[in-house]
């Protein structure tokens, strides 16, 4: 049985690396500031449905990863993947419980803090953004998050993910 644990650990990390492309894709400018937050997405659907594979580990190497890949001061979206990890993992029994809207309605919460947090980050190294846009991706993410679960579910269920 612990061959197949390994053999399907493809599937969480290919799901993390189009999580990746999808968050630099191109997009016409006009909706590149609502971009969903794909990477806390996918990486809090993998929390919830196999936290002992996928925890704070996972989400301080993809936030290094998204650091590299977006130019970013490193470290920054490690701290707010990490803080999202840390709240999911916290929340995950109440999360699990609730309806798929209402995880939706606490997700934003969540991804809302750690936005903030890469606010706070963004102005201690001087890169203060002009309005609020920096938010508009949470009810973006909070909107998409009942199809990126139901999507990667399928995905879980069908390859025998576990």
């Amino acid at each position: 049985m612990s061959g197949a644990h390994s053999r399907n650990a493809w599937v969480i990390w290919c799901s993390f690396a189009l999580a990746l492309l999808l968050s630099v894709a191109p997009m016409p400018s006009f909706i590149e500031t609502g971009r969903p937050l794909w990477l806390a997405l996918v990486l809090t659907y993998w929390i919830l449905a196999l936290p002992h594979r996928v925890g704070m580990i996972s989400a301080w190497l993809l936030g290094l990863a998204a650091d590299v890949l977006y130019g970013s001061l490193l470290g920054q979206n490690a701290l707010a993947l990490s803080l999202i990890a840390f709240l999911v993992l916290i929340l995950q029994q109440r999360l699990r419980s609730f309806p798929i809207w209402q995880q939706s309605v606490v997700l934003m919460v969540v991804f809302g803090l750690a936005q903030l947090v890469q606010l706070w980050l963004n102005v201690l190294v001087g890169n203060r953004p002009s309005a609020l846009l920096f938010l508009v991706p949470v009810p973006i993410s909070a909107l998409c998050w009942p199809w990126v679960s139901v999507g990667l579910r399928k995905l879980r269920v069908g390859l025998g993910v576990s």
